[in-house]
């Protein structure tokens, strides 16, 4: 992943006044080369500065949440096993906020299109979500390229407390109403059901 993401680097910085278009290109399609959104960022922020790498990442991010929705929504089936992988990893709980989602992008770890598909459930519609989109990723934009290369010095403590900030801002930033779908609501256990039938 580091050999790619040097490789990259090395192709941008000798692309004179393509690189920016180059970089921008490369936020977008980067879920092809298996890349981490917060590596690309960092990758923006060494090569541009933290101004020019911020805006930069927002635009290719947000061009790559754009390509997921329509993915998504031209793909049915596609989406079925995308929601049931985000079961799996998230659960099924309370819908989370923009603010949420925001926070848990900048946690490494965390499924970036599964956040996207997030954001997709709690938007009434393509415009809503590039709204979103846009606020979700201008934090995660911020924080790696302008803060990149401290994060990578951090200590394991700084780390811990990092990490114990932003849980408690993501619990402050929870949605405070709850929608449930009728169908989810009377949803009836299999078991019971079995039970109810007459022998």
């Amino acid at each position: 992943m580091l050999e790619d993401t040097s490789f990259f680097m090395e192709v941008l910085k000798f692309s004179g006044i393509f690189a920016p278009l180059l970089f921008i290109l490369l936020q977008a399609f980067r879920q092809f080369f298996f890349l981490p959104v917060g590596l690309i960022c960092l990758t923006g922020g060494i090569l541009f500065g933290a101004v020019a790498g911020t805006l930069y990442s927002v635009i290719g991010i947000t061009l790559s949440s754009v390509l997921f929705y329509f993915g998504m929504k031209s793909m049915p089936k596609l989406m079925k096993k995308v929601k049931r992988l985000q079961k799996k990893w998230i659960g099924k709980r309370m819908p989370f906020s923009v603010g949420q989602i925001a926070i848990l992008k900048m946690v490494p770890f965390m499924h970036f299109h599964l956040l996207s598909l997030c954001l997709i459930e709690i938007s009434s519609n393509f415009k809503e979500y590039t709204k979103a989109s846009i606020i979700s990723n201008i934090p995660i934009a911020i924080f790696y390229s302008s803060f990149g290369s401290i994060i990578l010095s951090l200590s394991l403590v700084t780390s811990v407390i990092l990490l114990i900030a932003l849980s408690i801002l993501f619990y402050l930033l929870r949605r405070k109403e709850w929608v449930i779908k009728w169908s989810e609501f009377f949803e009836e256990d299999p078991e019971n059901e079995k039970q109810r039938m007459p022998a």
